[in-house]
């Protein structure tokens, strides 16, 4: 079969790429724009990591094109430099370097000059871990404990505030590991991002496929007091079951106001297991930190009546096909991958090292909490209520 022809695209083919990548679309989506193969897209795109590339612009200092146009005119009826730089406002030196690093008094043409200067503009910026091996080595630390780069950002203002050699962006930070070219962070520091690829893409939602049937006597989270919904108070809870392979499941559950992360063992889905395992888990807190609980369509908590017998703390379900109504949950499960990556059998982990990892994300700094800790939070709440 025979092979087509490499494409080159426009600029203006490339901006509809990076338009369409940004909106979410898929490689072969936007490959299907120009008829072309996923991969030639992917190409254009993983140049720069999945990350659209600054709009290039001149230096207001450049030789303009016109400029060009005037030197190769200027040269061709035999005026001598000084003269050239005296009609176009230049220093001498600077007509000469133009002349002889582009082909010389007799072989200079304006359109090559230009194109060449415009090639040689294209050195990438200094990043500014490349110029702080220190703060780099803190980065790449911090990476290896599984923050995500905004923590990691965030953290390092409210440690050094007023010290912008010690800060930097979450951006700079995604851009050092997708642009290998930097030199800064190794690539092998992608692993320990929550969601490890080889180019940076558009944040996609994704939704339960709802096969469960439906629980009797639920109260639906519209019912919610507002004191919870605007996290006001805590003491209320989100819960999930995160799963892996070989049918094996575990507990999710997270503290609305402070995102304290609590994991639970469970041997089974059935709904009389994983009940006995969030009554013996709620039993080691105070009731004042324990007053509702709220939970998917999963029909797991069918018997949530008597939970709520046994821990007197109210459930409340979701709306089919709604998981952003628990959203805490929702954004620590995609953070628990990390530790829990899809067909790991967590069936293998023991309590004890279940509660290590929930130590770990708990020790993690969240933006939502102005760059505290779960466990700093959920300590002083502890404190106040003994």
């Amino acid at each position: 079969m025979k092979q087509r022809p490499r494409i080159y695209y426009t600029e203006t083919q490339k901006a509809l790429m990076w338009e369409r990548w940004k909106k979410g679309e898929s490689l072969h989506q936007i490959a299907a724009l120009f008829d072309r193969n996923h991969s030639s897209i992917q190409r254009i795109l993983a140049e720069s990591g999945g990350i659209r590339p600054a709009q290039r612009q001149r230096s207001r200092l450049a030789l303009s094109l016109a400029e060009r146009e005037e030197i190769s005119r200027s040269l061709a009826a035999g005026h001598p430099i000084r003269r050239i730089a005296q009609l176009l406002g230049r220093a001498p030196s600077t007509i000469s370097r133009e002349i002889s690093r582009n082909g010389g008094q007799t072989s200079y043409r304006a359109n090559c000059a230009d194109d060449a200067a415009w090639k040689r503009a294209q050195r990438p910026k200094t990043c500014k871990l490349v110029d702080n091996p220190v703060l780099a080595e803190m980065v790449a630390t911090k990476l290896q404990l599984q923050w995500a780069p905004e923590q990691i950002a965030g953290w390092l203002k409210h440690t050094f505030p007023g010290d912008e050699d010690f800060q930097v962006s979450h951006e700079t930070i995604y851009r050092s590991l997708f642009i290998q070219a930097r030199g800064a962070l190794k690539k092998e520091l992608l692993a320990h991002l929550r969601r490890p690829r080889i180019m940076r893409r558009s944040r996609h939602h994704t939704q339960k496929t709802d096969n469960h049937g439906r629980i009797k006597d639920t109260v639906s989270i519209s019912e919610r007091p507002a004191m919870v919904e605007d996290r006001a108070v805590p003491g209320h809870w989100e819960g999930d079951l995160l799963f892996g392979d070989r049918n094996s499941q575990i507990a999710t559950l997270v503290e609305r106001q402070t995102r304290y992360v609590m994991l639970v063992k469970v041997a089974s889905k059935d709904t009389e297991t994983v009940i006995d395992a969030l009554i013996d888990n709620a039993r080691e807190l105070p009731q004042e930190l324990y007053q509702s609980l709220t939970w998917d369509r999963g029909k797991e908590l069918a018997d949530h009546k008597r939970f709520t017998l046994a821990t007197d703390i109210d459930v409340y379900f979701c709306d089919p096909h709604s998981p952003w109504q628990r959203g805490s949950n929702e954004n620590t499960n995609g953070l628990l991958r990390q530790y829990f990556p899809k067909g790991v059998d967590v069936s293998a982990y023991s309590q004890a090292q279940l509660n290590e990892v929930a130590r770990k994300l708990n020790e993690r700094p969240r933006k939502t909490l102005e760059y505290q800790t779960p466990a700093e939070r959920f300590s002083q709440l502890v404190a106040s209520t003994s």
